[in-house]
């Protein structure tokens, strides 16, 4: 049992205020979830930049990774947030340094990347691992999150969600897939590089390759209710949407609610009760084996 929520907003208005509604709607799910959080945001980003969301070990010195990091790639800016450290670089430089990150800094994780998308996930309750990040006082047009009750893996950073295989795609899951061995195996043979045993990563993963074959989110979501057997909810993200899909069963719990501001998803209603006009929202439970995608304007 895990707990998922999701953000989109439709009214730049209320951008301001993502972080604060995501973070209440993390906290709600902590007994869903109370050993490890995580969430996506997508804020703010430069044209031909991405942001390499990191998390090196305790102690780490970030400086020489930096200058590293300036030598191999050009420009390069960072920020700290507790644990994490978000560097921004040179989209074309994006391959040299994740190269040389493995090679020269091998204890730093790379968590994820993307133009705008920014992951942050650690052990601890989803309200302290919310406040650690700051996620509060951060803004975006979208994001997502997960509180994790661990059943088929350790109690690790590493095996927290989202998870990302690609740039500014993200993925959180609730539920359980049973060939997620093999469709590791088989996407390792495409070149996708899955680093955790959660099956949750092998989902992120597929899409990934999907994606990359040049499928548009809406086909790739849909082609998984075939490939990946089990017992599923995805809430998605990408640099320009946000995206829900259930198996055909349908066992998990799923709610969301929509208005002129926003669209919102969560394991339960509860979730959902503190947004602002939820009482006029349009509620409802999402279909089995339907893909829901909402997109911002270009």
């Amino acid at each position: 049992m895990c707990g998922i929520v999701g953000l989109f907003i439709k009214d730049p208005a209320l951008e301001p205020r993502l972080g604060e509604l995501l973070a209440r709607m993390l906290e709600v799910m902590s007994d869903r979830g109370p050993d490890s959080a995580g969430f996506a945001v997508y804020g703010a980003g430069r044209p031909d930049f991405v942001k390499l969301s990191l998390r090196p070990p305790a102690g780490f010195d970030a400086r020489s990774l930096m200058a590293a990091l300036s030598v191999a790639g050009g420009e390069v800016s960072a920020v700290t947030r507790d644990s994490h450290v978000i560097v921004e670089i040179p989209a074309k430089a994006e391959a040299a340094a994740r190269a040389l990150i493995a090679e020269r800094f091998p204890e730093v994780t790379v968590v994820g990347s993307g133009a705008r998308m920014e992951i942050y996930k650690e052990v601890g309750l989803p309200k302290a691992v919310a406040e650690r990040f700051g996620l509060p006082a951060m803004s975006g047009s979208h994001g997502i999150g997960h509180t994790r009750m661990a059943t088929e893996s350790a109690v690790t950073t590493n095996g927290a969600h989202p998870f990302s295989t690609g740039r500014d795609q993200c993925l959180v899951h609730n539920g359980s897939l049973s060939n997620h061995n093999d469709m590791r195996r088989r996407l390792t043979r495409e070149g996708v590089r899955i680093e955790t045993e959660n099956d949750s990563e092998v989902a992120a993963g597929y899409l990934t390759w999907r994606l990359g074959k040049g499928e548009a989110l809406n086909d790739a979501l849909t082609a998984a209710l075939s490939a990946l057997d089990g017992f599923f909810t995805f809430v998605v993200g990408t640099e320009t949407g946000f995206g829900v899909l259930r198996d055909p069963i349908a066992c998990k719990p799923a709610v969301m609610a929509e208005t002129d501001a926003y669209v919102a998803f969560g394991s339960e209603y509860r979730a959902l009760a503190g947004l602002p006009g939820i009482e006029t929202a349009r509620v409802f439970e999402p279909e089995p084996a339907t893909v829901y995608f909402w997109e911002r304007a270009a």
